[in-house]
């Protein structure tokens, strides 16, 4: 599985941006997808994720009322809908999958930068 994450960019504080994860293969619907951060000098942390079919999801206590994350099997992607961005959501976030539905994420993205300005 190869996955490649998308649209992270400057923004605001109080704006929006909105995370995509396009991934390779067949069996993208069958997977638990999550979302990861990683700001400088910190390790990274969990900040969503979503089962395979998108009926569950789970939020960081921190991102949670401000983010939304979402899927589209038919697309192979992923989503991650970011609101009300703080500078301290500035980060590096990537996108992994778990393909056996054990929050154990084997494969990962590449990452995408999201700064946020005060």
């Amino acid at each position: 599985v190869q996955l490649q994450a998308s649209g992270g960019g400057l923004v605001q504080a109080g704006g929006s941006l909105r995370l995509s994860c396009a991934a390779s293969g067949r069996t993208f619907s069958s997977y638990g997808m999550g979302w990861f951060r990683q700001a400088p000098g910190k390790e990274r942390e969990f900040v969503a994720r979503i089962n395979w079919s998108g009926g569950s999801t789970y939020y960081a206590a921190s991102v949670k009322g401000r983010f939304t994350i979402s899927r589209d099997n038919a697309k192979n992607t992923v989503y991650l809908q970011m609101n009300s961005l703080k500078p301290e959501d500035t980060a590096v976030y990537y996108c992994a999958a778990d393909p056996t539905r054990a929050m154990k994420y084997d494969y990962w993205g590449q990452g995408t930068l999201v700064t946020v300005s005060s």
